[in-house]
């Protein structure tokens, strides 16, 4: 995707009340009980921008591994190029210095798995390479890249260059700014459809899938601007992204808690 191009965002259940007190926020909102082992890290995501096009099903299912059927809204698919800053933490330990903070920026599509809706990363770039090496064990396509952000007022700049390991060529430039009121989205929207998901799916060498749950307060979004100056984060995959305007979501934090993987048996 060459040159630049701005583009302004658009507006745009089941419930089951689950009391654990283990849990640093409700579970009210969430589409299936959360589990019930204990949690096992905790992450914090600033200053994060969704950046969703729609693209073609059948480009979508030639990339992403047929164990996973793909989730789509009325139809259309979508895949997303997310940058934010995070830091993190195991359970019941503080935050280690250097190691806790960093910025991150994921490729993502929606697929579904036993009745449950979730993602499917294409590639997770950090800044930081322990995370991308622990990352890797649990099968994630975590890549290193050399990142910054930088926030002036309401404008934030964006910059990505991955360096290791290959494939190279995914590099991401932009600013973006929020605008009006943050408010969670509504059921059966599309924003909800994208934003609201609990578990995140992988697919390792010899084809099993395994599935991270996850727990967070409801999204609290915000329309957005985005200047887009470089984006080629879905070259390696290949995939090529629509020159259509995109959907765009802003949140200024949002907290979450992660499971350790679990293995999901195929049919």
């Amino acid at each position: 995707m060459g040159g630049r191009q701005r583009w302004r965002g658009q507006d745009g259940d089941r419930s089951l009340i689950v009391r654990d007190p283990s849990l640093p926020f409700p579970a009210d909102h969430r589409p299936w009980p959360v589990p019930r082992r204990p949690w096992v890290m905790a992450q914090t995501w600033r200053e994060l921008l969704f950046i969703h096009w729609p693209v073609p099903v059948e480009a979508l299912r030639a990339v992403v591994p047929p164990q996973l059927p793909l989730d789509t809204y009325e139809g259309q698919a979508w895949l997303a190029v997310v940058p934010f800053g995070m830091s993190i933490r195991a359970r019941a330990t503080p935050p280690i210095p250097g190691l806790s903070n960093f910025l991150e920026l994921n490729v993502r599509t929606y697929v579904t798995l036993e009745g449950k809706p979730g993602v499917f990363f294409f590639s997770l770039d950090a800044g930081n390479a322990a995370a991308v090496i622990g990352a890797r064990t649990v099968h994630l396509p975590y890549y290193y890249a050399w990142m910054t952000k930088r926030r002036r007022g309401d404008e934030i700049g964006y910059a990505s260059q991955r360096v290791a390991p290959r494939p190279l060529g995914a590099d991401f430039r932009a600013r973006y700014r929020p605008f009006g009121p943050a408010a969670p989205p509504l059921p059966g929207t599309l924003v909800h459809f994208l934003t609201e998901r609990y578990c995140l799916y992988a697919v390792d060498r010899r084809g099993a899938v395994s599935r991270i749950q996850i727990h967070h307060p409801p999204w609290p979004l915000q329309q957005a601007e985005c200047e887009i100056e470089l984006n080629t984060m879905t070259a390696p995959i290949p995939l090529a992204l629509p020159d259509t305007k995109p959907l765009l979501q802003y949140s200024e934090r949002q907290d979450m808690v992660n499971w350790l993987p679990e293995q999901v048996p195929l049919r």
